[in-house]
């Protein structure tokens, strides 16, 4: 006797033999049968009609298995990284798109700074908490000064005379020198925050206020406008230079300054630099006056020949 079922070749599953006169409903996931690797022509569109000729064979729709068929998530996760490369934004990239974005933390400041001699001596002065900006060490401002008033023949006070802070920051090194002496004193600095919450402060507690000017520009633009203006800016007797290490070339600096109008002729240089950064030695009509280290920092002065006779004597 002829049996009532159909032998399932061995990559087969058992299913019931074809019966023309009854529809058979048997719904299952098309990836779950599988096809010989062997008789399945090659392409999509190949392997399509060779699903719908043997669901056909079994007495089955192929149409009630099309709208069942599931993507293969690993097709899924491929055309996912596809777009996101196209997009040229990763997983993190996305997050961070529509992520809240941070709240800038506010500054603050501290009172760690003093003036160091003269008029104001140990008064306190505002200073960023915050690492942006890095005023003179005390010591070295403290040893500055010393060589100033020696090179200029009056060991307790400075010659008077005018002083530019480049780079000011707190201000610390023109409140300095008013204390000590100067009769005024221009800040040179580009952030409106120093100015309004430091700077100023500053200068307002120690009552140097209505004798300093405050330019608030990039030190560069400063001193191109003052040698494209002869004339609108007056000469210095004293400049100091302590710009952050890593944003400036000493070497073109200095040679802005040499030509600026800006430098009087018995003018002063103060510069404060990193170890390992070759420094000339003079700049324009001024020669190396002092060379010291201090630690990791070193603070060079520029002066007229006069005083270098001075100092020796």
């Amino acid at each position: 006797m002829a049996s009532s079922t159909l032998a399932a070749p061995p990559f087969l599953p058992t299913l019931p033999a074809p019966n023309p006169s009854k529809q058979v409903s048997f719904r299952t996931s098309v990836r779950g049968l599988p096809v010989a690797a062997s008789a399945a022509p090659s392409g999509a569109a190949a392997a399509a009609r060779e699903r719908r000729r043997f669901l056909e064979r079994y007495g089955l729709n192929p149409d009630d298995f099309e709208d069942e068929a599931e993507e293969d998530p690993r097709e899924e996760r491929r055309k996912d990284r596809r777009g996101r490369r196209r997009s040229g934004r990763g997983e993190e990239a996305a997050e961070a798109a529509v992520a809240p974005e941070k709240a800038a933390e506010p500054r603050e400041t501290h009172k760690m700074l003093q003036v160091l001699g003269g008029k104001v001596r140990r008064r306190k002065l505002l200073s960023p908490k915050d690492r942006n900006v890095r005023p003179m060490m005390e010591v070295v401002r403290g040893a500055a000064f010393d060589i100033l008033q020696s090179a200029g023949g009056s060991p307790a006070s400075l010659r008077p005379g005018r002083w530019l802070d480049l780079y000011s920051g707190t201000g610390s090194v023109g409140i300095e020198a008013m204390s000590r002496g100067c009769s005024e004193a221009h800040f040179v600095e580009m952030d409106p925050w120093v100015i309004s919450e430091v700077l100023k402060p500053n200068l307002e507690c120690t009552g140097f206020l209505d004798v300093s000017q405050i330019h608030m520009l990039r030190v560069e633009k400063f001193l191109a406008n003052a040698e494209k203006s002869q004339g609108k800016y007056p000469s210095f007797d004293y400049i100091s230079v302590t710009p952050p290490y890593l944003e400036v070339n000493y070497s073109t600096l200095l040679d802005q300054l040499a030509r600026s109008p800006l430098v009087g002729k018995d003018c002063f240089i103060l510069v404060e630099y990193p170890l390992k950064t070759d420094m000339a030695e003079s700049c324009g009509n001024l020669i190396k006056v002092a060379d010291r280290r201090f630690g990791r920092t070193n603070l060079l002065i520029y002066g007229p020949t006069w005083s270098e006779k001075k100092r020796r004597t």
